[in-house]
């Protein structure tokens, strides 16, 4: 199973992610900012506060805020995000 190792947050809520298997890509998050819980990113800060989760290996945030890792990993690869935003 390929896991996320590392989450840099980059302006425009955007996400430089490595994942285990040594691919490393650029996630664009900014289509799901203000829309239903990611509304808490327009804080200041609360984007940044991304952290990799030690259990589930995923992206997440202080409020129960995470991300599948299988669609981040294909938009990694140059995928899309429209299972993320369904």
């Amino acid at each position: 199973m390929i896991r996320i190792v590392s989450a840099r947050p980059l302006e425009g809520f955007r996400l430089d992610l490595a994942f285990s298997d040594g691919v490393r890509g650029v996630v664009d998050l900014s289509g799901l900012a203000g829309r239903g819980v990611f509304a808490a990113w327009n804080l200041p800060g609360a984007f940044e506060r991304v952290f990799v989760d030690p259990v589930a290996r995923t992206v997440a945030w202080p409020g129960g805020i995470d991300l599948d890792p299988d669609v981040l990993y294909e938009q990694a690869r140059g995928g899309s995000l429209n299972d993320l935003a369904a």
